[in-house]
């Protein structure tokens, strides 16, 4: 049985929603990052990198988000969670999905530890406030992309669609947060009655009233 090391709303949602998705069978292991122990030596045995998601399959280990949702999508073709290779949309899903990896969640990483990007502890409440004017900026930009759009790429809902929501969720407390945005706003509220949404957010103990 397929094994998520997770953490309720950390970087393992995306794969959680997958999974939930893709009604596979797995098993949760929680790793307390309060008590860090992603830190730990089991834990690091598996994943080197000391960070949360792990994903056992089998013999197969994988660490990294976005890496687990591809493999997952890829695993469960029948799924159409990520376009087929002889698809037109194949090369925008990769477009899309690189932004919100490469872009939009690195810039959340130094909103939300702007400490580990300076050697002036006092320049960090700076650092925190134009990240935030940056990533708003970013979900502007999916704001217009998303119009007249069920999902991300049209009508078919991607992997894409299960990475935005999680980085949307992380910047709920933002002074114009991704609900705000007409579009954003529209398809956030849209994915969040998906009965795999609802019930990754169950067990991770996570509410959705804002999403109502």
């Amino acid at each position: 049985m397929i094994k998520l090391y997770y953490y309720p709303g950390n970087a393992s949602m995306a794969p959680h929603f997958m999974l939930e998705e893709l009604g596979v069978d797995y098993e949760l292991v929680l790793v307390d990052r309060k008590s860090e122990a992603q830190k730990s030596a089991d834990y690091l045995a598996l994943n080197p990198a000391g960070r949360i998601p792990t994903l056992v399959d089998g013999e197969r280990v994988l660490f990294e988000s976005p890496a687990i949702c591809l493999y997952l999508a890829e695993q469960n073709p029948g799924a159409n969670l990520i376009p087929g290779q002889e698809n037109s949309e194949r090369a925008l899903f990769y477009q899309w999905l690189m932004y919100l990896t490469n872009t939009v969640q690195a810039e959340l990483m130094v909103y939300f530890y702007p400490e580990k990007h300076c050697l002036d502890a006092s320049a960090a409440p700076t650092i925190q406030a134009a990240q935030e004017a940056r990533v708003t900026g970013m979900f502007e930009l999916l704001d217009r992309e998303l119009e007249g759009k069920r999902f991300l790429l049209g009508e078919t809902l991607t992997v894409c669609d299960y990475f935005l929501l999680m980085l949307a969720i992380w910047a709920d407390e933002f002074s114009r947060p991704p609900l705000s945005f007409p579009e954003l706003g529209r398809y956030l509220r849209g994915l969040a009655q998906r009965r795999a949404v609802v019930e990754v957010c169950r067990k991770e103990g996570l509410s959705l009233d804002a999403y109502r």
